[in-house]
């Protein structure tokens, strides 16, 4: 855990700097606000590649996809914290670097920052303040855990659901046509299509309701059952 906490703490900084080293020596025309901008998306998509590398691990060695656990998933975490830390940093370095000729100060240039990156930087401090103490082991008792638990499911039905049956509402609203009457008076291979995607993504709720059932049971629940 230490460990993994450090290796990140060094590795993403030191990326970065190498990133930022290389391109001002081989771009010299480029400005340093390109040079940061530039190295600060490098590093990202290494992120990226490392996270998305790390997922694939996960899935093909875990079987169980409600109850499996892989060390990768809780080490990544760690491995995760200094990166949104670095990367919040590195924006706002981006960012002077950029106004720097305007005369701003710094808290001037915070404040804009801020205003400008509100999305971005609330994901970060969402990862950071509720991802890294739910993923710890040992959390499910936790009321986080489980209002995490419940937000994530009402955001999976309402983005990955009910978006089908908004789709087909606007459709019929636009063309004088109730609910029901819409997949009747569109090309049928658009409800097959909607069906394919559909199809999983009730699969995968089934399974988040399957979870967070069992966190709301009690131990008396559970051995009478």
């Amino acid at each position: 855990m230490l460990l993994t906490l450090a290796w990140g703490s060094l590795f993403f900084p030191g990326l970065f700097a190498l990133c930022n080293w290389t391109l001002r020596r081989s771009r010299p025309e480029w400005t340093n606000s390109d040079c940061l901008m530039i190295s600060t998306r490098l590093v990202s998509s290494v992120q990226a590649v490392l996270a998305t590398g790390s997922g694939i691990v996960i899935i093909r060695s875990c079987s169980d996809v409600v109850n499996g656990r892989h060390w990768l998933a809780r080490e990544y975490v760690w491995f995760l914290i200094p990166y949104m830390i670095y990367d919040s940093y590195a924006m706002y370095l981006s960012e002077w670097y950029r106004t720097r000729d305007q005369n701003h100060g710094h808290s001037t240039t915070f404040r804009n920052f801020l205003s400008q990156n509100r999305l971005m930087i609330t994901h970060h401090a969402v990862i950071l303040f509720v991802l890294v103490p739910v993923a710890q082991l040992k959390q499910q008792h936790t009321l986080l855990y489980k209002v995490n638990g419940i937000l994530t499911l009402a955001t999976f039905f309402s983005c990955r659901i009910l978006l089908f049956p908004f789709m087909y509402w606007s459709y019929g609203q636009q063309e004088g046509l109730s609910l029901l009457q819409v997949p009747f008076n569109i090309p049928f291979f658009c409800n097959v299509a909607n069906a394919f995607l559909i199809a999983p993504q009730i699969y995968w709720f089934c399974l988040l309701c399957r979870k967070a059932a069992r966190l709301f049971d009690t131990p008396q629940a559970k051995k009478d059952g």
